[in-house]
């Protein structure tokens, strides 16, 4: 990795984490208020991202030759199966029982919040508990 990319992750990083931590998205009540149908702040926060996801993703390619810090556009192809299914499922559950998602998990630490240490324990057993499974 070159000192631009290098520079570049650091920065979205950041940016990532301010976002999460000024949304409130790295407190586990929100999120959970947010799932129990009872605060649609995150509603807000999650389109305001997904819409910005979309439209760099559809329009970036069009309007540049060739990213910035790359030297083509890649495609990331999905597949819906079982495995992806039983993923998005125990995600999900996860989710809702404890309000806690990686990202918004990590950048909690960053606040103090060691609580969520659990949190990510159980994420970090999850993934060894899956790429086990996967081999």
């Amino acid at each position: 990795m070159n000192a631009a990319r290098g520079l570049a992750t650091l920065a979205a990083g950041t940016l990532f984490g301010f976002g999460l931590s000024y949304s409130t998205m790295i407190r586990p009540e929100v999120v959970l208020s947010f799932l129990r149908f009872q605060d649609f702040g995150l509603m807000l926060v999650m389109g305001g991202a997904m819409t910005v996801v979309l439209l760099i993703y559809k329009l970036a390619p069009r309007l540049l030759a060739r990213p910035l810090l790359d030297d083509h556009f890649h495609v990331h192809p999905s597949t819906w199966n079982r495995d992806t299914a039983m993923g998005a499922a125990l995600f999900g559950v996860g989710w809702g029982l404890c309000g806690v998602c990686p990202g918004p998990a990590i950048a909690g630490l960053g606040t103090g919040n060691w609580s969520l240490l659990w949190a990510l324990a159980g994420i970090a057993l999850g993934a060894l508990v899956q790429g086990l499974r996967a081999k």
